[in-house]
């Protein structure tokens, strides 16, 4: 290996997901393509019509509660490379699903917050959820009433642990981003903190080249399930390569 015990730092995205069977947001045929998010995604839709952002999350709740979604081989990989690689590795994911804590995932940011999370606009507290919420349920903590919201990052808002991961990708020593779009801020700026001000080689997983491709080292393009376990026992068996 280049480096006795690099960190690394890897990035998921909706790209992950797709092949476990949960819609994308940016792609054609995608969430956003179908509801406009200034409707369910920000904190201006929840104040102006609270029934209707919780009616699309709660949708999307139950996809995850009721279905056969489950972690894919991707989600799988990036355990075996937590518990097999000998320095940390931290997943940062900017989906909102289970599927990396259900795989088994121990060091994991959730930068976007978890759809199985409901918080209380009036006392701050957060609780796993997994039934509906509706304007008439009452907070388990303080008894607010219509005060519950999806423990998600909305758009305006300020992602999650932003300091903690900033410090990851400032001393990494391998940046991966898997199945993300290259497109939302700030993680779309993930890879030159981790490459430029950093000292990180960087690598694209992606189903095809990101908005952000050409700022990477490296580039493997395919489906997530297939191409993220062969990148994993390479790393495993090869370590980091010199970035160029």
């Amino acid at each position: 290996m280049s480096k006795a015990s690099p960190s690394i730092v890897v990035l998921t995205g909706a790209g992950i997901s797709k092949e476990s069977g949960l819609d994308t947001f940016r792609d054609k045929d995608g969430i956003w393509s179908r509801v406009s998010l200034e409707d369910v995604a920000t904190p201006e839709a929840f104040h102006r019509n609270p029934a209707r952002v919780q009616a699309f999350y709660n949708d999307r709740r139950r996809q995850l509660v009721e279905s056969d979604v489950k972690p894919n081989a991707a989600h799988e990989a990036l355990v075996r490379l937590e518990q097999a690689w000998p320095g940390e590795v931290l997943v940062v994911t900017q989906n909102i699903d289970d599927l990396h804590d259900r795989a088994g995932q121990r060091n994991l940011i959730h930068m976007h917050g978890e759809l199985l999370k409901a918080r209380c606009e009036a006392c701050g507290e957060a609780h796993s959820w997994k039934d509906d919420i509706t304007v008439e349920t009452a907070c388990p903590s303080c008894g607010a009433v219509g005060r519950l919201r999806p423990h998600v990052v909305w758009f305006g808002e300020m992602p999650f642990e932003m300091e903690r991961i900033y410090a990851a990708l400032g001393t990494c020593g391998l940046f991966i981003s898997i199945g993300t779009s290259g497109s939302v801020y700030p993680a779309a700026g993930f890879v030159q903190e981790a490459g430029f001000y950093g000292d990180a080689h960087t690598v694209e997983l992606n189903l095809e080249p990101s908005d952000g491709s050409v700022q990477f080292h490296e580039h493997l393009h395919g489906a997530a399930s297939e191409i993220v376990p062969a990148y994993v026992e390479r790393l495993l068996r090869e370590g980091i390569p010199e970035s160029q």
